[in-house]
């Protein structure tokens, strides 16, 4: 065992993109020796003796068939539309208990340290309600476009489902994800501190090509204004050079339609953008010369700088990251090897490298990065690491193809102060104590 903890060991320090293919290969095979070995050790210890045996019983258990084994199971379309396991009950979107006043304008958080990959299933993407959720009726939604168009046109659902139509894999993220770290409030879970963020498949129309279809003033256009059906009347300015790149207007996600929670049965898909961009239930888009100041661009989600000024219309969501698993809430059961394994986004582009650090920023190693690497998408990220068993401060930094680096928050606050709400995007930092619980702590 000690052999094999050496060899890991030395193979650990170094990224792996500075290994020869040789080194590859020992890292693999002494990854795949050590996780064997270290998963049959831990098995004997995990529950002070229980594990072992049970593992002992399992053994004998194994040769007799269960009753599932010899019967009938549930026949096909007992449940019309798929649910998931009863066993997988705890893979929840949750609430913060007092974070506004009313259910109505509340949010729910993505349980991220219970997902894989990149896709976040429909049922469990976050939520985030300015005066609640519909469930509208598609025969009676209508589209309109108007301002400075040639031929200002209202759009049925079957009218725009009979567009040339895309499917594009992308993140979206509040604002104020990770708002609460500004100041240094430790909430316990990587479900309060990034769960508002999610990233689906989308299918829609590029906004582009209805724009084209009304005769868009291009001489005079610079902005549109998008504005949604619920109580809220949400509205969002965004800049044209935008609106005419990558901006979906949407009806599907994950190949069905929109759930009513996330803007069935149209939404605005903006990529990179805050996600309050991304209007729900969406019944107008208005083409025009300047921006529009509506009251969620002047009073909300603007950033309160260091002198008391806001900032506004900073829309984009930079480069980020976060380590899911091991994190806060969880607990490590025995020493050993361990898979840490998160998230990295950057609203400019792609995800081009992620660092982990075990030492609170000391020392940084190269993940694994997780195909496919999509455009202003979720990426994510993998990398080994042996536990010792003493205390440990696990920190991840995301590199985007533009070359913004993650930063720490000491060096976001330097600029921004304290008393932010929205655009957080800190490293995140998990510390590991020697009893195994990881909880939420910051590191400047």
């Amino acid at each position: 065992m000690t052999d094999v903890l050496r060899t890991i060991g030395r193979l650990l320090q170094a990224p792996e993109h500075h290994l020869g293919e040789a080194q590859h290969a020992q890292a693999r095979t002494a990854r795949r020796s050590f996780m064997g070995k270290a998963l049959a050790m831990g098995a004997g210890v995990a529950a002070g003796g229980v594990a072992a045996a049970q593992n002992a019983a399992g053994d004998d258990a194994i040769l007799t068939l269960p009753a599932h084994s010899k019967t009938l199971g549930q026949p096909v379309a007992a449940q019309p539309y798929g649910q998931p396991s009863k066993w997988e009950g705890n893979v929840l979107r949750r609430e913060s208990p007092g974070l506004t006043r009313v259910r109505q304008a509340s949010v729910s958080f993505t349980p991220l340290q219970g997902l894989f990959g990149i896709i976040t299933p429909s049922g469990l993407h976050f939520e985030r309600h300015h005066q609640g959720w519909h469930d509208i009726d598609p025969s009676q939604h209508r589209l309109m476009i108007n301002g400075l168009v040639r031929e200002p046109r209202v759009f049925t659902m079957d009218d725009l489902m009979r567009l040339p139509s895309v499917s594009r894999i992308h993140f979206i993220e509040c604002g104020a994800n990770t708002g609460a770290e500004w100041g240094n409030v430790a909430l316990p879970t990587v479900q309060y501190t990034h769960g508002m963020l999610a990233c689906s498949e989308y299918t829609g129309v590029l906004l582009s090509t209805l724009l084209d279809m009304c005769g868009i003033d291009r001489k005079r256009a610079r902005f549109v204004l998008a504005e949604g059906a619920d109580g809220s009347s949400m509205t969002r300015t965004i800049a044209i050079e935008r609106a005419l790149d990558d901006v979906i207007v949407a009806w599907g996600q994950n190949g069905e339609m929109l759930r009513p929670e996330n803007g069935y049965p149209l939404r605005l898909v903006v990529p990179g953008v805050q996600g309050v961009s991304w209007v729900k239930y969406l019944r107008r888009i208005e083409v025009g010369d300047q921006p529009w100041d509506t009251k969620d661009e002047t009073i909300h989600y603007v950033d309160l700088m260091p002198d008391g000024q806001h900032r506004q219309y900073t829309s984009i969501q930079e480069c980020k990251s976060v380590i899911t698993t091991p994190s806060g809430g969880q607990t490590l059961l025995d020493r050993g090897y361990y898979n840490i394994s998160g998230l990295a986004w950057s609203g400019r582009g792609r995800i081009k490298r992620v660092d982990v650090s075990t030492d609170g920023g000391r020392n940084w190693r190269t993940a694994r990065i997780e195909g496919p690497v999509q455009n202003k998408a979720l990426t994510r990220f993998n990398i080994d690491w042996v536990w010792d068993g003493s205390n440990a401060v696990l920190q991840s930094r995301a590199i985007d193809d533009s070359g913004y680096v993650q930063p720490k928050i000491n060096q976001l606050r330097a600029v921004r102060g304290t008393r932010s709400i929205y655009h957080n995007n800190a490293i995140q930092s998990w510390q590991v104590s020697p009893n195994g619980e990881v909880s939420n702590v910051q590191v400047s």
